[in-house]
């Protein structure tokens, strides 16, 4: 093996790393946002939990995080627009970030 395949080697790796970071710091941002979501209609406990996992699964739909928002907007109705939960979701996306690596 040759210094060459080593690097290509290396950067592979991160480039693998990096992606898996980057969809498990995007399925928490989802969990808390679901949980959020959850607190404005005064659910708590499983209930809450059944909801965050009701959006993380809710990615998974299509590609781009659309589905959530329209998820998370169904759910919530008049309490929030789709404005709103997008800004949310960029808040919670920087705390998941920081949950995740500190986890890592």
């Amino acid at each position: 093996m040759t210094t060459f395949d080593d690097r290509e080697n290396a950067f592979e790796n991160k480039f693998a790393h990096d992606e898996e970071m980057k969809f498990k710091a995007e399925m928490r941002r989802n969990k808390l946002l679901g949980l959020w979501a959850a607190e404005l209609l005064g659910t708590t406990g499983d209930d809450a939990n059944a909801s965050a996992g009701e959006v993380v699964k809710s990615e998974f739909e299509e590609a781009g995080h659309e589905d959530v928002v329209r998820k998370v907007a169904g759910d919530l109705g008049d309490l929030a627009d789709a404005d709103t939960i997008r800004g949310k979701m960029d808040e919670l996306l920087k705390i998941a970030k920081d949950q995740v690596m500190k986890e890592a």
